[in-house]
């Protein structure tokens, strides 16, 4: 097909081979190499290390350089890690290959409020080359800040900005799953939560993106986390978790403007959770309460990645954030 947008595929974990999926499904966009560091992939055929069920004859490579060796491409969908720390030289490597960037990378949706100096350097770097970079992804990037800012329209007077996210972690793949604690003593969830790399992440950039959007001043930000504990046994396909371990967590963030809670957002997950949706209510002129249900994390970050790599395509060069683009919507 003319004019279709060429795209490697960075990381090749659930994520990234869900997203390659979607990617080779779409009339504008073919799938022209997947990278991963995996020595059970690398070499391998793309279409069997992401699950296609038929071989794309384009072998796994270990490296972005050897990916673009064998073929051209016009943008790479990054889906590595969460943390700045260990992707950054990443997406600096993307920018400096003559690429744009679409990234899953939480930390990158909106990274002026903890990580300025490094999002600056990035920024530059994509100018230069004539790149654009944007982190995106259900949540971070949608459900905790793009959406509740795009509701605001609707409002001539908003005060107070509340999002829940409860979902049941029971029927979601396994790393998510540990991502959330389920298994672990109560003790040993402590201990990981501790360390700094367990749990969501993503709390702090939303607030960020909302507080900036809107023209509030951030003067405070508190984050806390606590376990949930089972009251029975649960089994799932990854992890057994006894009465008394821990099924999940339940995260919260709030904003402050002065001693004003302008922002709180609560995220849930954990195996058997009840009552799993997102709720969205705006305290303002009017209020509103928006409720969605249906909602899946996997399916929604591979959709809002692909459908926002057109907009990142036609973007100015620089880092962005969703809120920078023309609305995503489903693409072909």
């Amino acid at each position: 097909m003319a004019n279709e947008i060429r795209v490697v595929q960075y990381g090749l974990g659930p994520i990234g081979s869900a997203i390659a999926r979607l990617i080779h499904s779409r009339d504008a966009l073919k799938l022209v190499g997947g990278v991963d560091i995996a020595p059970e992939k690398v070499g391998t055929d793309l279409g069997d290390a992401i699950g296609l069920g038929e071989k794309l004859g384009v072998p796994v490579a270990k490296t972005l350089a050897e990916a673009l060796s064998a073929a051209p491409a016009d943008v790479v969908v990054h889906t590595t890690s969460s943390y700045f720390d260990l992707f950054s030289d990443q997406i600096r490597e993307i920018l400096e290959a003559g690429l744009d960037v679409v990234s899953t990378a939480e930390e990158l949706s909106f990274p002026w409020l903890a990580h300025r100096d490094d999002a600056e350097r990035i920024d530059r770097i994509a100018k230069r080359m004539g790149k654009t970079v944007l982190g995106t992804g259900v949540n971070p990037g949608f459900l905790m800040d793009a959406l509740p800012l795009s509701l605001t329209a609707i409002c001539q007077q908003v005060t107070r900005i509340e999002v829940t996210r409860r979902m049941n972690a029971t029927n979601r793949r396994g790393p998510f799953q540990k991502k959330i604690g389920a298994g672990m003593t109560v003790d040993e969830f402590n201990a990981r939560m501790a360390q700094g790399r367990m749990g969501h992440v993503g709390l702090r950039e939303s607030v960020g993106m909302i507080f900036d959007t809107l023209g509030w001043e951030l003067t405070r930000f508190e984050t806390a986390v606590e376990p949930l504990v089972a009251d029975r046994a649960i089994q799932t396909p990854y992890v057994r978790v006894d009465p008394g371990a821990v099924r999940g967590l339940k995260q919260t963030a709030h904003g402050y403007c002065g001693d004003d809670a302008r922002v709180v957002l609560t995220y849930i997950a954990g195996l058997d959770e009840p009552g799993e949706a997102d709720t969205i209510r705006i305290t303002g002129v009017p209020d509103l309460e928006i409720v969605l249900h249906g909602t899946n994390g996997d399916l929604a970050t591979a959709a809002i990645v692909v459908n926002a790599i057109p907009r990142v395509i036609a973007a100015p060069p620089g880092l962005v954030t969703m809120r920078d683009l023309p609305i995503v919507t489903v693409g072909r």
